[in-house]
């Protein structure tokens, strides 16, 4: 008996379809897989090394996928709410703002960034959820299997901040276009009108002088959403569903990644919106149906080395 209501909204998730259920296999046991002096129980079934080239590869795509489609799919609302910043007393409200826009540009220009946006996070989503998986084995490795386990959410701050880092450099560029285009009317219309123009006027550096602002927003931000996630992927497994995550179907592992994608956020940063922890909940759910659908090697949920608990008298 499994009453939880993870397991009821399991049942009506989208990848239990057909389509999907191609790519279900059931896992016939546990192989370990050793990396760096870790040991790790990973599925048999695994189409690729856990920490291999492919494996990163894959992760990358899963953060573009992740990231590109779900700030696209807000890029009315980014784009009111930008002109709300740079312009109040033209767009008053959120409201106002959609209703102004419409009326001056037509129901097409609530588009206006799009592909900037969609180009820009995709970059921004390789890179910061696969460094991520890099910087969390590299430090790892670098510390050692105890301390990666005493420490380990200090490993995902500073794996998640190493990896923001890069991410956003690859995204300014485009941020840097999609403000032109959304707050300067006239400038320009499309992504390949602003470029040229930008580069023009000022060179490489009109792509490039806002990734301070950047850093200092979503460093800290991605830093809460990392570590405030995969902490509470564990507290889920360990005190809400009551058996392990090898044994939980596909479906139900995508439930859990949505519930705590949706608790971290809220956790790490209680002021943020509902759309943030919407939209966040939707990229973990993303990116870990990317997972799930290649079949990537999948760690459990950390648990204490017995090197470890010997040490403090845990076991005999």
């Amino acid at each position: 008996m499994y009453p939880s209501t993870l397991t009821q909204l399991a049942r009506v998730n989208p990848f239990s379809a057909p389509l999907f259920s191609l790519q279900k296999v059931e896992e016939p046991g546990q192989v370990m897989a050793h990396h760096g002096g870790h040991h790790r129980r990973l599925a048999a079934a695994a189409v690729c090394e856990f920490g291999s080239m492919k494996y990163y590869a894959l992760c990358g795509f899963g953060g573009i996928l992740s990231c590109g489609i779900t700030h696209t799919a807000v890029v009315p609302l980014d784009l009111v709410k930008c002109r709300l910043q740079v312009n109040p007393d033209k767009y008053k409200s959120i409201f106002n703002g959609f209703s102004v826009t419409v009326k001056e540009d037509g129901v097409r220009g609530l588009a206006k960034g799009w592909a900037p946006t969609f180009i820009g996070y995709s970059m921004q989503g390789l890179c910061k959820f696969g460094f991520y998986e890099v910087f969390k084995i590299f430090y790892s490795d670098i510390l050692g299997e105890e301390n990666t386990y005493l420490w380990r959410t200090s490993l995902y701050l500073a794996a998640s901040a190493s990896a923001e880092f890069f991410a956003d450099i690859a995204l300014a560029p485009m941020e840097a276009c999609k403000v032109r285009i959304q707050t300067q009317p006239g400038y320009a219309n499309t992504l390949r009108e602003c470029a040229p123009k930008m580069y023009a006027e000022e060179g490489m550096w009109a792509f490039y002088k806002g990734v301070v602002p950047l850093w200092m927003r979503q460093i800290p931000y991605t830093m809460m959403k990392f570590a405030c996630f995969e902490r509470t992927v564990e507290m889920l497994y360990k005190y809400v569903v009551p058996k392990p995550r090898s044994e939980c179907s596909k479906p139900e592992q995508l439930v859990v990644t949505f519930v705590a994608g949706y608790i971290g956020v809220w956790k790490g940063l209680v002021a943020r919106i509902i759309m943030i922890g919407t939209l966040t909940a939707l990229q973990w759910f993303i990116y870990d149906s990317v997972k799930v659908y290649f079949r990537l090697p999948r760690p459990p949920p950390p648990e204490m080395p017995e090197s470890l608990k010997k040490k403090l008298g845990l076991t005999d």
